[in-house]
C-alpha cells in the first residue's frame, strides 16, 4: 500500500479503513459508552458520534454538496445502532467516490479546497485515527491493520507538517513517539494524543 498523501487514489486505503472501523464498533458494548478515550473531550459515546457524523460529511463532500454544512456529529443513533449507523454512512461514501474524476476535481474540506484525492486521504487519516482511539478506549479488542497505520501517519505528517499547533488545529501539539512506537504509536504522537488501555 502507498503511504504517500500524494498517491493520486486512496480509495483501496480509506475502504479498508472503513471496513477496519466497521469491525471494531461491532464489538462496543452498551456498558463501554460512558467510557473515556484518548480524544479528552469524547467519551466513547461521542466519539463513535464523531465517526458517524464524519463520515457523512465526506459523503456529502463526495456527492458534490457542501460537506461543511454537515455537523460532524451524529444525532439520534440508539445505543445499540452505532453499527448499523456507521455501515449506512460508509457505504454511501464508497458510492459517492465511485467516479475516478473524483480524485482530481477539487472540493471543499475544512482545511480548505483541495483535490479530491487529497481530500479522501485526510479522512482516511481521520478514521484510522479515530479508530485507533476507539481501540484504546475498548482496551484494544482486536489487531490493528498496520498499513493503515502507516498510511494515515504520512497524510498526518503531510497535513500538519509542524508539531506546533495553534487553539485553531483540531489536534493538540505533537509528543515524543515511545521507543520501538508501531505506525499507529506515531500517529497518536503526531496528533497530540498518549497510549492507554481501559477494559
Amino acid at each position: 500500500m502507498k503511504t504517500d498523501m500524494n498517491a493520486t487514489d486512496p480509495r483501496p486505503a480509506y475502504t479498508r479503513a472503513t471496513e477496519q472501523a466497521a469491525a471494531l464498533i461491532r464489538t462496543v458494548r452498551a456498558e463501554q459508552l460512558a467510557g473515556p478515550t484518548p480524544c479528552a473531550e469524547f467519551d466513547v459515546r461521542t466519539l463513535l458520534s464523531h465517526i458517524v457524523g464524519g463520515t457523512l460529511r465526506i459523503a456529502v463532500v463526495g456527492e458534490g454538496g457542501d460537506g461543511l454544512a454537515v455537523r460532524p456529529f451524529a444525532d439520534g443513533v440508539p445505543d445499540d445502532g452505532w453499527a448499523q449507523a456507521y455501515d449506512e454512512v460508509r457505504t454511501r461514501v464508497l458510492k459517492a467516490w465511485e467516479r475516478d474524476e473524483r480524485m482530481t476535481e477539487p472540493v471543499r474540506v475544512p482545511w480548505g479546497e483541495v483535490p479530491g484525492h487529497a481530500a479522501l486521504s485526510g479522512y482516511t487519516m481521520e478514521i484510522v485515527t479515530h479508530t485507533w482511539d476507539l481501540s484504546e478506549a475498548l482496551g484494544r479488542p482486536r489487531r490493528l491493520d498496520p498499513e493503515l497505520g502507516e498510511f494515515a501517519l504520512a497524510a498526518a505528517r503531510r497535513t500538519l507538517p509542524e508539531p506546533q499547533r495553534d487553539a485553531d488545529t483540531p489536534f493538540a501539539s505533537a509528543r515524543p513517539a515511545p521507543e520501538g512506537a508501531d505506525g499507529y504509536a506515531e500517529l497518536a504522537a503526531w496528533l497530540g494524543r498518549e497510549p492507554f488501555s481501559r477494559a
